[in-house]
């Protein structure tokens, strides 16, 4: 998931959130204190360790084998290969709601040029392809693993503070957006019960370490994969009369496209339709009779990804009979199973964790700023249908002085995520990670009076 949150987020962070990294300034001394202790002890060297080891979607093995393990130690009930290398872990403290925490273990194809001492020189063999890549964790999932099992110990030691059952999810193949259906798939909720809330974090590059952004609505976007496959009949260069170009319909096709976003969908309606590859032909004077298109379709809510995704069918098809293509030789749309819907959160549950946030954590670390760009999430899998009450935040995770370089000028540019240079602050990010998700649970689990 390549997230890319509104530049204002990042520039209030800094511009507000100006003490030391660590958690010696939280609001809440005790917590802060507990989580700094236990990073020290353990945290960072288990960090250090997913982030020289990680693996690709659907192969997370020993990944998920340390966090069960890990999960296990705290007195969790863990079950392994839900949806494949799926963890659910389950802790049972009386009375009170289910709530489920959820984390994502994958890395992505990509090797690692970080320049740190404990960067990836892992390769893996990509069971999708069959091809054997370097690995990285260029999106932070090693921080969300991490700071999964550093919640689990704290909510063990504060069990008399709250009731109910905590649910934390080790997912697989949110790059690929692919395992939290697979885990739906697998009768997650009938096995484990239907949470009454759930939650996530995503640390971002793009804001100050330390800091929580949390917005109403939808943070991050539904993503469709759609092939298009434009026929033709193959002819000689020299000829093109003699054949039906599949390189020119495909063109028309990608600029008719474009008007899906702009003359389709009201001017205050995000929607992306992106073609990020265009694949044809063998040689310089030979017409091909294929060509396939590869798009990635955005949308913030069902009504628009129904109008993009109709759209660029009637587009494909009927450009292929304007060309004078038989209805047996029409463009062929093809859906992938890699979609996923936007992520909605919980407009009320949203203001009330804000609320505890901003008490326990200081108003200076909490901001409430959407994304620019239109990231995409599978979490909405477990939260959609049927629907649960959720709410998913960013952390910040890139040095603030480093931030403020970047944005004057002064230094160089904050790498985005998936890039082979991408790297975050691990303490900060693990650590508030943490301290936010505990707030979050001991006032959702709260014992009733």
């Amino acid at each position: 998931m390549n997230i890319t949150l509104n530049i204002r987020a990042a520039i209030t962070a800094l511009i507000v959130f100006t003490l030391p990294s660590g958690l010696a300034f939280s609001a809440n001394d005790n917590l802060a204190k507990s989580i700094q202790a236990d990073y020290d002890n353990r945290l960072e060297a288990m960090f250090k360790d997913f982030h020289a080891s990680p693996e690709l979607s659907l192969a997370e093995f020993v990944t998920a084998k340390k966090l069960a393990s890990t999960l296990r130690s705290h007195g969790f009930t863990v079950t392994e290969n839900v949806g494949g290398t799926g963890i659910v872990a389950i802790l049972e403290n009386g009375e009170g709601p289910l709530v489920m925490m959820r984390a994502d273990m994958d890395g992505l194809p990509v090797q690692e040029k970080s320049g740190l001492d404990y960067a990836s020189k892992a390769t893996q063999l990509d069971p999708v392809t069959g091809k054997t890549f370097p690995t990285m964790h260029a999106c932070g999932h090693d921080v969300h693993i991490t700071s999964l099992a550093g919640t689990a110990k704290q909510m063990v030691d504060r069990k008399d503070q709250w009731s109910g059952t905590l649910m934390l999810i080790g997912q697989p193949a949110e790059e690929r957006v692919l395992g939290a259906r697979a885990m739906m798939e697998d009768n997650l909720w009938k096995r484990f019960g239907k949470p009454d809330y759930a939650m996530a974090f995503h640390v971002s590059s793009a804001l100050a370490s330390g800091v929580i952004n949390v917005v109403e609505g939808s943070p991050f976007a539904g993503a469709d994969t759609v092939d298009i496959y434009v026929r033709g009949i193959g002819a000689h260069g020299a000829s093109p009369h003699a054949g039906k170009d599949p390189i020119v319909l495909g063109s028309q096709i990608v600029m008719a496209l474009q008007t899906l976003v702009s003359r389709e969908l009201s001017p205050r309606q995000p929607g992306v339709v992106t073609v990020g590859a265009f694949h044809s032909g063998t040689k310089h004077n030979i017409i091909s009779d294929l060509a396939h298109l590869q798009l990635t379709v955005r949308n913030t809510n069902t009504k628009t990804r129904e109008i993009l995704l109709t759209g660029i069918k009637r587009i494909a098809e009927n450009l292929g009979r304007a060309a004078g293509l038989p209805e047996d030789k029409l463009p062929e749309v093809v859906y992938s199973e890699e979609s996923t819907p936007p992520t909605i959160n919980n407009a009320e549950m949203v203001r009330r964790l804000k609320k505890v946030w901003n008490e326990g954590l200081g108003e200076h670390r909490v901001t409430s700023y959407g994304a620019e760009g239109m990231g995409a999430e599978d979490f909405p899998f477990f939260t959609t249908d049927p629907e649960v009450a959720s709410v998913y935040f960013s952390v910040g995770g890139t040095n603030r002085d480093y931030l403020k370089a970047a944005m004057d000028g002064t230094g160089p540019a904050v790498p985005s995520h998936h890039s082979p240079i991408f790297k975050i602050e691990p303490e900060p990010s693990v650590t508030a990670g943490i301290e936010a998700t505990v707030m979050a649970l001991l006032d959702l689990m709260a014992p009733s009076e």
